[in-house]
């Protein structure tokens, strides 16, 4: 890569942080950054710790973080903050090696990578994910080096690719199992007949559970509808029909332009997403199937929906935006105003990009900053179970900010439980969430019956409070008391 091309893709990285905002310990983020806490800090989090420990497990992102941290002696929010900006810079580099070998134009392959840029908070039809998220998680490392391996393939250069592969096994292994059904059908659509390749692509692990789920399993994963592909909206539906129709015309666009690397690119991943819907369906419809939701087929349509713009984004620049500097503007100004503008209604009353080191604006993330400094580490929290989607809150994870226990939320707590179905999580989850029902109401009698039962200490309340109880802090929005 020249440093002319390095450096432009280093202004879209900061412009893509600037126009999706950076919230390094929102949704979850929650989870990953508590595990990274945990092992810098092992006498953190004495109770609850299950709940982001499971995930911690499966992945080396959260060593590989506190080991940056040990290693650089940076602060963690600047090693966070850091890698995210990489990850971005990553994620678009392997977006341009890959558009370069598709688009011979200099204005098909910058308006690729650019309008990628631009939707990196693009939901993804109905799996609750986006293209790339506001903030450093294993999904966003796996992403790019993902694409490193696709590119290597294009390339035949398999031990590149196998390296590539190795790394984002280590760091989200379900994302990996999507990369190599796309290299293997890649690879496979030259050898053989497709039908073929189709059919061997279809082999998705499916698992194997050595513990019947528990009923409160059961209850939990219905609370998940996007685990199920038949109870998607007609309009994330779209989301599937949509490129499906999209990329056939891509890839018969390239086919009549004499691009075969951008044909055969566009035809595996046309045949990718269907084999996967196909599969989700499979998992889906026959009820003795049902468990095996929780592997998620569909979660395949991120590494769809990066083709879907990259190929749009080219196509585009070679056929409308050429070298007229204003149609780049008139394209590209209102969707990124909009895109922004749907990043400040998802994070309203938090700052749009929390830079390292800067004092919160929301008063929770205040509330809970206070809390990290302030009160013992061994200490036991009890907030409302529903805190994360409160007005105001903006889904920030207390344990990745406070750095303390805190009893099971109904919201990423129970998300986890439901990856888990072999571990206890979810009757866990739902005694600790039951035994704070009705939070709003609660008296001095509750507040005991936590400090009994889960030896509770401290709590968050929203204003005005409870009256009897010390609160040593409080602001606009919360309280935080000690439980005598």
């Amino acid at each position: 890569m020249k440093r002319k091309e390095a450096a432009l893709l280093l202004l879209l990285t900061f412009a893509a942080l600037l126009i999706h905002g950076y919230h390094p310990k929102a949704e979850d983020a929650e989870i990953y950054v508590s595990g990274i806490v945990k092992l810098l800090h092992p006498a953190y989090y004495p109770f609850g710790q299950e709940f982001f420990e499971a995930n911690s497990r499966l992945t080396l992102f959260p060593h590989l973080i506190a080991w940056t941290v040990r290693l650089t002696h940076l602060s963690l929010d600047w090693t966070l903050f850091l890698w995210h900006f990489a990850s971005i810079f990553l994620f678009l580099v392997a977006c341009w090696r890959i558009t370069s070998k598709c688009f011979p134009t200099t204005a098909g392959r910058w308006s690729a990578v650019a309008l990628i840029a631009a939707l990196l908070t693009l939901p993804v039809a109905g799996t609750a994910l986006y293209i790339f998220d506001q903030y450093l998680n294993p999904r966003n490392l796996a992403i790019f080096s993902i694409l490193f391996a696709i590119d290597a393939a294009m390339e035949k250069k398999y031990l590149r690719m196998v390296l590539w592969l190795a790394f984002s096994a280590v760091i989200h292994p379900q994302m990996t199992v999507f990369g190599i059904a796309f290299i293997l059908l890649f690879v496979l659509l030259e050898r053989i007949r497709p039908a073929m390749a189709a059919s061997f692509c279809a082999l998705f692990p499916l698992g194997f559970l050595f513990k019947r789920p528990s009923a409160v399993y059961w209850q939990a994963l219905r609370d998940h509808r996007y685990y199920s592909l038949l109870r998607w909206k007609w309009f994330e539906w779209l989301g599937i029909l949509g490129p499906l129709a999209l990329l056939w015309w891509f890839s018969c666009i390239a086919r009549r332009r004499g691009r075969p690397a951008f044909a055969r690119l566009a035809w595996t991943v046309f045949l990718f997403a269907l084999i996967f819907f196909l599969a989700a369906l499979v998992v889906t419809i026959p009820p003795q199937f049902k468990i095996l939701d929780l592997y998620q087929p569909m979660r395949s349509l991120q590494l769809v929906y990066v083709f879907l713009a990259v190929f749009s984004g080219g196509l585009v620049g070679e056929s409308l935006l050429k070298d007229q500097p204003l149609r780049w503007v008139l394209l590209f100004v209102p969707l990124c105003a909009g895109m922004c503008f749907a990043q400040f209604q998802l994070f309203p009353g938090t700052q749009h990009v929390e830079w390292p080191g800067a004092a919160p604006k929301n008063p929770w993330e205040r509330a809970f900053v206070w809390i990290r400094g302030n009160t013992p580490v061994d200490a036991i929290f009890a907030l409302d179970p529903n805190y994360m989607a409160l007005p105001g809150e903006n889904h920030q994870g207390f344990r990745a900010i406070a750095e303390r226990s805190r009893l099971a939320d109904a919201n990423k707590d129970w998300s986890v439980a439901v990856l888990y179905p072999w571990l206890p999580l979810a009757d866990d989850c739902l005694a600790q969430t039951q035994a704070a029902s009705g939070w709003k109401h609660f008296g001095p009698a509750d507040f005991k019956r936590l400090e009994k039962t889960y030896g509770v200490t401290w709590v968050v309340l929203q204003q005005p409070g409870v009256a009897g109880l010390i609160c040593p802090y409080q602001n606009r929005a919360v309280r935080v008391c000690r439980l005598n």
